[in-house]
């Protein structure tokens, strides 16, 4: 891979980090750009840079001079049409400035299954039927992910670059400070109760509680990134991108649970939003920071329980098929039991978490 040279535009995120990571470790020549350059993987070299700013990403691309982008990154707004205006000018500046280059060969854009879900605004009220496949079309609601598409479209045409698009379910994986980290929100969540005493209880809604769903994990999503940026199978097609298995959350929370060393308490059999369970949660994970020493004692860099609540609250079955990966010749699976294991193992070593 010592012609591939890669920007992954969230060096720092859930999905940039373990890109990045990924890329690297496979013999890619890595740069990673966020606004706060600090917390990229090892050997990723950082670069500061604004997507907003025409002028910063245009001063990274120069430096970089990218053959393969991987754009992993979104800022959210309080309402779908800032979503769009924020997120589309962040896009179009960096695919507009890498592109400029002229070195560039592919762009990666990951997005999610809110494209069959619907946005914030109007999530799951009408979404579209499982199992979600690429073929069937957009939903009749206004969603940024649908205008980066156009605007990657747009713009693979004016400067002659490859393209694929990616669509995870929830990301589970290792990254701190991230807004969608559904993961490290229930290993805190898990800590919590078992210091506190409080009932570890899945706190979504019965429909995911005995319902399918699946997940996906962040270095599948790596890895599934990197062979769209470099097979011909993958160019200018969008794939869903998940582990490949499906469970009941029945079953996993009591998987998650043994992991973390908590027991799982009985079900409620309605929602117990973590939004209010964890109302005090800043105080009380100061202290929990203090007596085991652990690296982070600042809870809000660690769990955003509005997003843990908004995936496990949904009242509809959310799951994706893989078959055009296959087909294609991506063939890689994740376990998803291992995905939560392997991520709380991480956690303990890095100090986020007591160790046992």
């Amino acid at each position: 891979m010592n012609n591939h040279r890669a920007l992954v535009v969230g060096a720092t995120g859930l999905t940039g980090r373990n890109t990045a990571e990924h890329l690297a470790a496979t013999g890619w020549e890595v740069y990673g750009m966020s606004r706060h350059p600090g917390t990229e993987a090892a050997d990723v070299r950082p670069v500061a840079g604004d997507a907003l700013d025409p002028a910063s990403v245009g001063a990274v691309a120069e430096e970089v001079r990218a053959t393969h982008l991987f754009y992993c990154t979104w800022l959210r707004q309080d309402t779908e049409d800032l979503n769009i205006e924020v997120n589309g000018a962040m896009t179009r500046n960096t695919l507009d400035a890498a592109g400029r280059v002229g070195t560039l060969e592919h762009v990666a854009l990951v997005t999610g299954l809110k494209h069959y879900l619907g946005p914030f605004e109007a999530y799951a009220q009408n979404p579209a039927q499982p199992p979600f496949r690429e073929s069937q079309p957009r939903l009749e609601y206004k969603n940024f992910y649908y205008d980066q598409e156009d605007i990657i479209f747009a713009a693979a045409e004016r400067y002659g670059f490859r393209w694929s698009v990616h669509r995870p379910h929830t990301v589970v994986g290792y990254a701190l400070g991230n807004a969608m980290n559904m993961g490290v929100t229930l290993a805190v969540y898990a800590t919590i109760a078992r210091e506190t005493g409080r009932p570890f209880v899945f706190p979504g809604s019965p429909e995911q509680y005995d319902g399918t769903t699946d997940i996906t994990d962040a270095r599948l999503l790596a890895r599934h990134l990197a062979w769209a940026a470099t097979s011909p199978a993958g160019a200018n097609e969008a794939f869903n991108t998940v582990n490949g298995d499906t469970f009941q959350w029945r079953r996993m929370w009591e998987v998650v649970a043994e992991g973390l060393g908590v027991e799982a308490a009985p079900y409620f059999g309605h929602p117990s939003p973590l939004v209010e369970q964890m109302a005090d949660a800043p105080a009380v994970w100061r202290g929990i920071a203090e007596k085991y020493d652990l690296a982070e004692p600042n809870v809000d860099r660690l769990a955003p329980w509005w997003h843990t609540d908004s995936d496990l609250g949904r009242t509809v079955e959310t799951y994706a098929d893989m078959t055009k990966s296959r087909e294609a010749g991506f063939s890689d699976v994740q376990d998803s039991e291992r995905s939560f294991l392997d991520l709380f193992d991480r956690l303990r070593k890095a100090r986020i978490i007591p160790a046992r």
